[in-house]
């Protein structure tokens, strides 16, 4: 399997090199230079099969020529053995033909453990072939972090460099990241917003020199391997509720474009999907898009979903490139014309391809805890905010009510009491591993918002030996 930028002048590559390197260097992200298909013949056989062999058989191809599969076969069932529910990602029905897939039963309670797990033995295995060290540089608008930290902690050959806005996540999501001392682990409170983070974790990037230097790598979702493992669990659900004889929609509370994204890379691989449905909090930048083709950055706004606080989705610069044929020049101009002016609009061929999958709905904070309650009055069970944009925009925006609809999940509720609390009136627990968090020690640095400062704490806190 080869690779590929969205901007067309980078380095065409294997997944090994994709892996480590993250952002290509013309500033675009890699894709894979054609997607694999599954024949319904091929899905019909995937039945019965468990998590971690469903895994496995989907993602097979995206490491064609890399890993021998045995090898990787043993990865990914390590990558699961460890998950809290023996289903790994259970369906809960909420209603006819309308479900909830929890994504929170990983060691941090969030979805991103469903690929970082995956993603920190990979690491391990190409780096150690190469006797090579990586330094990961990302950014966290809440879960990202601490599901890489966990991923990467006491890795011999990485060092790991988390970004996260200063009182702009939840208690629980800043004691995942600080609480870990490991020696190879550094917390960095950021001045400034998520895009702010990510803005500097993109210039860093940028910085050849600076990348060469420390040997930078990703773990944010613009790190191809992410997005990989995030397919999985689509056509997990898709297949137990009767694909490929049956179309699945799904509804995903959407920030940085990745989770969603890989629910269009399943439909473009075979899997019979019907609608994703985006849901946004007040950072409404994608449901305006899909209402409107006009894409316009605005100020962050804080709110009770903290994980989808973010005006610029990274992701989305994927399917624009393949809604536009796979025009890396386009993408390159459209991409430098948004960063200048903060707008874009799209051309209106590749904007019906996009209409034809995704629809977008927003919630206000109001709104948000009114769903949350609503939920728990009628089932007994407690969700969290960003879960409950998901639910709702699936109600919303359902076309077809034969076809089952299917909520993402993606956070247990306890990373968010407070929310939960002040919508219910219940105190959502922490599983027993994490139920001394607010007793364990703190570490964590504050650092400007200042792309200097950022690549200063680097190179003085990664280790070289």
């Amino acid at each position: 399997m080869q690779y590929v930028s969205t901007r067309g002048k980078a380095p065409v590559l294997g997944f090994d090199d994709v892996l480590l390197t993250g952002l290509a260097r013309d500033g675009g992200l890699y894709l894979p230079a054609a997607w694999p298909v599954f024949p319904v013949e091929h899905l019909r056989e995937m039945r019965g099969l468990s998590y971690a062999e469903l895994a496995a058989e989907v993602m097979a191809p995206f490491v064609e020529g890399t890993i021998e599969r045995d090898v990787f076969d043993r990865i990914v069932a390590e990558t699961y053995s460890g998950f809290t529910h023996d289903a790994v990602a259970p369906l809960v029905q909420l209603g006819t033909n309308e479900y909830l897939m929890e994504l929170f039963h990983g060691p941090t309670l969030a979805f991103k453990d469903y690929a970082l797990q995956l993603v920190g033995r990979l690491f391990d295995h190409v780096l150690d072939i190469r006797g090579e060290r990586m330094t990961v540089l990302g950014a966290t608008s809440g879960d990202t972090g601490s599901a890489a930290i966990e991923a990467c902690r006491d890795r011999d050959r990485v060092d790991i460099f988390i970004l996260h806005p200063k009182g702009r996540v939840s208690d629980v999501q800043r004691r995942q990241m600080t609480t870990v001392l490991s020696a190879n682990v550094h917390n960095i409170a950021l001045e400034g917003s998520f895009d702010d983070a990510q803005d500097l974790v993109k210039a860093a990037f940028n910085d050849l020199s600076f990348r060469d230097e420390v040997s930078l790598g990703a773990v944010n979702s613009i790190n191809w391997a992410r997005i990989m493992g995030q397919i999985v669990y689509y056509f997990w659900a898709a297949i137990q509720l009767g694909a490929p004889e049956r179309r699945v929609s799904f509804a995903v509370p959407t920030g940085n474009f990745g989770n969603v994204f890989a629910g269009y890379a399943a439909k473009r691989m075979g899997l019979p999907v019907g609608r994703l449905a985006v849901g946004s909090n007040r950072n409404d930048i994608l449901t305006r898009f899909f209402e409107t083709g006009e894409m316009t950055v605005t100020a962050v706004e804080p709110s009770i979903s903290p994980s989808m606080d973010i005006q610029i989705s990274s992701n989305f610069e994927r399917l624009l490139f393949d809604m536009h044929d796979r025009d890396g020049a386009a993408i390159a101009r459209m991409m430098a014309g948004f960063r200048e002016t903060g707008t874009m609009v799209a051309d209106p061929v590749p904007f019906e391809r996009m209409r034809a999958v995704f629809d977008g709905y927003r919630l206000s904070d109001e709104q948000t805890a009114k769903a949350m309650g609503h939920y728990y009055a009628g089932t007994g069970e407690l969700i969290d905010p960003h879960s409950a944009i998901g639910i709702a925009a699936g109600r919303v925006l359902r076309r077809d009510f034969s076809e089952p609809m299917v909520a993402l999940a993606t956070a247990h509720p306890a990373k968010f009491p407070d929310a939960v609390y002040a919508a219910t009136g219940a105190e959502p627990v922490l599983p027993p591993h994490l139920s001394d968090l607010y007793d364990r020690e703190e570490r964590t640095e504050t650092v400007r918002n200042d792309l200097g400062a950022v690549q200063a704490l680097v190179r003085s806190g990664r280790r070289t030996g």
